[in-house]
């Protein structure tokens, strides 16, 4: 059988495409997600409330300790075998399962590079507000959030881009990202079986992605440079 006709290209094409747009997905829904609520565990490590601050960063440290691919494991398996409740059926009750881990997982680390780069503005220009006159309120929007937003760029796009490829291990509870449907013609799911080279093609679509993500955030870096 030869493994590279036509026909075969565009099924494994139109495989790998629709694959890479569960990619897509997970991607920005973790994004959505995650940039906002890492701010609000911020500020819970930062409260000066003892037990929230203990709290905070206790489940933090849990979440950044352990892998990744265990906690999308568990979380996917462990409700329902406790019959606490069931995830929708099918690959939508994946995607659901899979976007909450990757959520939670990345808001954790976000927190601490937004602590970090709230923490690291001088507290010098905080009491600068105050006596100007200015609320804690307009202190923090205006004066600790932008130098914050600088600082946090470069660690932040790190993160983004370890996202591209942590998007992977999506496929450890069979969703159909990119790399589960390259795998898939090895294992004959397609009707096509022995097939090793959509697998490495994988490769392209994460190499291209990650491109695009590391050039738009180093237009985004050079754009905040006046803060310098």
């Amino acid at each position: 059988m030869d493994f590279f006709t036509s026909e075969t290209f565009q099924t494994v094409l139109a495989a790998l495409n629709s694959g890479f747009l569960k990619t897509l997905e997970l991607f920005f829904i973790t994004l959505l997600g995650a940039l906002p609520l890492g701010l609000v565990i911020s500020f819970g490590s930062m409260s000066r409330f003892l037990p929230l601050r203990w709290v905070t960063r206790t489940v933090v440290w849990i979440i950044r300790g352990t892998p990744l691919v265990l906690q999308i494991i568990a979380l996917f398996y462990v409700p329902g075998m406790q019959k606490w409740f069931n995830w929708p059926s099918g690959e939508s009750g994946r995607m659901i399962a899979v976007c909450v881990a990757f959520v939670i997982n990345y808001s954790c680390y976000f927190s601490e590079i937004y602590r970090g780069g709230i923490q690291g503005v001088p507290k010098g220009q905080q009491e600068a507000g105050l006596v100007l006159g200015m609320t804690k309120r307009q202190i923090f929007f205006q004066i600790t959030l932008l130098q914050m937003i600088k600082r946090i760029v470069p660690p932040m796009s790190n993160e983004i881009i370890t996202l591209v490829k942590d998007t992977s291990l999506a496929r450890v509870i069979a969703l159909q990202e990119v790399i589960w449907m390259g795998e898939s013609f090895m294992k004959g799911n397609h009707g096509i079986a022995g097939l090793t080279w959509p697998l490495f093609f994988t490769a392209v679509y994460y190499l291209i992605f990650s491109g695009i993500v590391t050039v738009l955030l180093s237009r985004l870096e050079k754009k905040l440079a006046f803060f310098q």
